[in-house]
Formats: C-alpha cells, structure tokens, sequence
C-alpha cells in the first residue's frame, strides 16, 4: 500500500512537471504562430487522444446528453486560449497561478466549514497581490488568466454533470472532439497566415502530447494508486512548479512577493483539500485535461 502511495506520487509529479513543460514549450512557438495557432495544434492532440480513449458513441447521444457536452466543448476552446494568450503576456508562473483560483473557488464553494473560509481569506488577497497595480502591469493578460480560471471552475462543475449522463470518458471524448474541429477552420487561418517552422510546428506538437496526452494518461494510472481527494491535494503543486519552470525554460523572473502569493494560493488549496479529505467532504478538483 505504502509503495502503491508513492509510486502515485511520483505519477503526479510527473504528470504535473509534464504539463508546466508543455505549457512552457507552446510559449517558444508563440513568437512564430501566437497563442492561437499552438491551442488549434493541441486541441486536435488532445481530440485524437481523447477519442481513441473515450470511444464515444455519438449517433446514440440525446439531447439531454449533448447540452452539456457541448458546453465543456465550448469550455474546452476557451479555456486554453485564454491561459495560452495570457501566458504569452504575462508569464506562465503568473497566468497558471491566477487560472488556479478556478478550483480553489470550486473547492471552497463546496464546503461551509471555518477553516475554508480561513483559506478563501487567505487566497483572495494574494490574487489581489498577483494582478496589483504596477507600471508594467498587463491588465489584459491578467483579465485572460482569470477568464481561464473560470473556465476550468465551469470544466469542474460541467464535468460532474457530463460524467453523471454519459459512461466513462465518453462526454469529455465528445467534447474534445467538438472543441478540436472549433478550431480547425481557426488553426488552419492563423497557420495560413503565420506559416509554421518546423521547430514551432514541432514544438506545438510537443506540448500537445506533454499538456495533453501525458497527464491524461498518467493521471488514469496515479488514480489508480491514490484516492481521488489526495490527487486533487497534489495539484497545489501546479502553480509553483509552473512558477519554476517558466524560471528555468523561459527566464520569466517574478518579484518575490509574487512568489509569496503564489505560495499563499497553493497552501490555501492544501488545507482545504486536507480539511474536505479528513471531513469526508466530496470535493475533488479534476485536472484541465484538455
């Protein structure tokens, strides 16, 4: 059981290093085909991916079913443009931070005890800190994160209800699939008109397989190791480890107050994930697979 634990962990941890990465890779393709032409790259990875592992049976879908299947789609098409344009603006510790506040939201919604809202006081305040006025602020890139992190608060709740209507991964395989072919039409524009290298090209495509294909694959191998309240416990980890890659990869230097409510952010999802596991509560806080 211990080994099972830890053999988990060190799944999460990867899935986590290898979505950072990726997401650090789609910002070296930025300067050659924007935000824009990366997200139609990984949206059609991620819409490969998910329909060979979903197989979606979509003649047999109702309307009841396709309602919300086509709301996570129309989620899963915003969500990652918005973070991409905001990573692009205003750094990927920054924009994964600020998107982060959508799970911390959902987390803290779910519950009514004290102690959440000890965390909701303590995680407010540092997003304030984050998007604090500074002559270099960007308030666009600021506003995108924060439409990202609503985006996956809607991923969450939408999740639940699609998972709750349709077997297995057949909702999500349906919603990735409808959200790749948005952006066919959109992918096919952006590279007309910003023709790809092959190192972006390649790049694109490599984030894509590390943002999508890895964690969705080692994330279904870690469940099956830890339960599903400790998994959503270790994505705390996301917004420091993007903070240190985009450090290390892309030389985005933050001020250290910045790294203080980054911490701030993080510990707050700790604690109530701890509270919600240790209290029996059913929050879970899915990853943004797509």
């Amino acid at each position: 059981m211990a080994n099972e634990r830890v053999g988990g962990m060190a799944l999460m941890l990867g899935s986590a290093l290898s979505s950072q990465v990726g997401a650090a890779t789609a910002a070296l393709a930025f300067p050659v085909i924007g935000p824009a032409g990366v997200v139609a790259v990984r949206q059609w990875v991620a819409g490969a991916l998910l329909l060979a592992a979903g197989r979606p049976r979509l003649r047999s879908f109702t309307a009841r079913e396709w309602r919300p299947v086509l709301a996570l789609a129309l989620v899963f098409a915003t969500m990652n443009l918005s973070l991409y344009t905001a990573i692009d603006r205003i750094g990927l510790g920054l924009a994964v931070t600020l998107e982060f506040l959508g799970p911390v939201a959902v987390a803290l919604a779910g519950s009514r005890r004290l102690v959440d809202v000890g965390c909701a006081l303590v995680a407010a305040p540092a997003a304030m800190v984050l998007a604090r006025p500074q002559p270099t602020a960007d308030y666009l890139g600021i506003g995108l994160a924060l439409l990202a992190a609503i985006c996956w608060a809607c991923y969450i709740l939408l999740n639940r209800t699609v998972g709750s209507r349709l077997p297995g991964a057949q909702g999500s395989a349906a919603a990735a699939l409808v959200s790749a072919l948005v952006y066919v039409p959109i992918g096919l524009v952006v590279l007309w008109l910003h023709p790809p290298t092959g190192y972006s090209l390649g790049e694109a495509l490599t984030a894509g397989v590390l943002s999508s294909a890895v964690p969705f694959l080692v994330d279904l191998l870690a469940l099956r190791r830890v339960p599903p309240q400790f998994f959503g416990l270790f994505m705390s980890v996301n917004p420091v480890l993007a903070a240190l890659v985009g450090l290390v990869v892309l030389g985005q230097r933050l001020a250290w107050l910045d790294w203080v409510a980054i911490g701030a952010i993080a510990g707050a999802m700790v604690v109530a994930s701890v509270g919600s596991w240790a209290f029996g509560t059913r929050s879970r806080t899915p990853r943004s697979a797509t």
